[in-house]
């Protein structure tokens, strides 16, 4: 079964940075497209990134292109997503998710707030 473990989130002010990781086991990580999601409090899980199997494609929500930067280290079966930039806008849990598939993480949450 595809598990999935999100780590790094927490609070922090407007204009700070984090960067969230995610741990993949159960699949054959390198060959797949991973997502980064995320649901804000009252509002619907949205898709945030997207980043092939080599890391070489890459796409964003427009809410956060040039700020939030996906990457992926295949032989740690891990996808990362550096967050720049903050906004209180950005707040929610964050998600991995192997794209097409059917199994989610626990999440991590993110706070903006100053």
């Amino acid at each position: 079964q595809e598990q999935f473990v999100e780590s790094g989130g927490g609070l922090v002010q407007p204009g700070g940075s984090l960067r969230l990781s995610c741990t993949a086991s159960g699949f054959t990580f390198s060959s797949a497209t991973m997502t980064w999601y995320r649901q804000a409090p009252g509002e619907e899980r949205e898709l945030v990134a997207t980043i092939s199997g080599t890391g070489n494609s890459l796409m964003y929500a427009d809410s956060v292109k040039g700020r939030f930067t996906s990457s992926r280290d295949n032989a740690k079966n891990t996808v990362y997503l550096q967050m720049n930039s903050l906004k209180s806008e950005d707040t929610g849990v964050y998600y991995c998710k192997r794209h097409g598939g059917l199994y989610w993480g626990q999440g991590t949450q993110v706070t903006v707030s100053s």
